[in-house]
């Protein structure tokens, strides 16, 4: 049985002057464990399906279930990772990574060794007792990765995490979370504007069409891509195919808006 289902969700926007249909009779199942990326024009609706499946906001019509629990609100096997790190910088790194455990009043020696433990993991240890405004822009980023799974979320939802970083940064991140991610078994939904992070990371991408946003298409990564490292995946003979016809669709789809 599918972990998440999406079932005919249709979301708007309302003002006093007009109705804004963000999203449109989107289904879909994902499996655990799985990663899948969103990809589309800008105004897709891509953010507004994380922060619906997140339960920061309410579809207008349709639902949303993770094992068969309907989402209404913010939900404990649910962790989001955001293009900003937003780390406090008045607390220590230490302090940072345990907010979502004191905010969820679960902050004990257990939990503490355990986020500690997902720091090591990061390359971050020498870091517990730094401020953020002493690490680069991807050691915050991974500092928040960090943050996110000390709660032991089922779902990750990742919204452009990596859209601010530099390149060499970017794909050394792709790596490490990409195995963080299968080493604890987490299931992972990512928006992203790159196709190449979407076919690198994935085990399917799909394809969103505007205005509103609808599921226009979905690629299935190849398997032996999928247990492939991110790195790897982009050096490998097949990815340019998947890239290209990505890329011809997504270009068809931005001329049409």
């Amino acid at each position: 049985m599918p972990f998440l289902t999406v079932d005919h969700l249709t979301h708007a926007y309302f003002s006093t002057k007009s109705v804004t249909t963000a999203l449109e009779d989107i289904s879909l199942e994902i499996e655990e464990g799985e990663f899948v990326s969103f990809l589309g024009p800008s105004g897709c609706g891509k953010t507004t399906l994380l922060s619906l499946i997140a339960g920061l906001l309410q579809p207008t019509s349709g639902e949303i279930t993770i094992d068969h629990q309907t989402i209404h609100r913010p939900h404990k096997r649910i962790g989001y990772m955001f293009q900003q790190d937003y780390l406090l910088p008045w607390k220590t790194i230490e302090e940072n990574i345990y907010l979502g455990l004191k905010i969820r009043r679960t902050l004990n020696d257990f939990n503490r060794t355990l986020a500690l433990g997902l720091l090591d993991q990061m390359n971050l240890k020498e870091t517990q007792s730094k401020f953020p405004h002493e690490l680069s822009g991807g050691m915050r980023q991974r500092v928040a990765l960090v943050r996110t799974l000390a709660t032991n979320p089922s779902l990750l939802l990742l919204d452009e995490p990596f859209s601010a970083l530099d390149y060499q940064t970017k794909l050394k991140l792709e790596n490490l979370v990409f195995k963080t991610l299968k080493e604890h078994k987490k299931t992972a939904l990512l928006v992203t504007h790159d196709i190449g992070e979407a076919v690198a990371m994935s085990d399917r991408v799909l394809v969103f069409s505007a205005n509103p946003g609808r599921i226009k298409s979905i690629y299935t990564i190849p398997e032996h891509l999928q247990r492939m490292k991110p790195f790897d995946v982009r050096h490998h003979k097949d990815y340019n195919e998947i890239f290209q016809s990505i890329w011809e669709e997504l270009n068809q789809l931005e001329d049409k808006d």
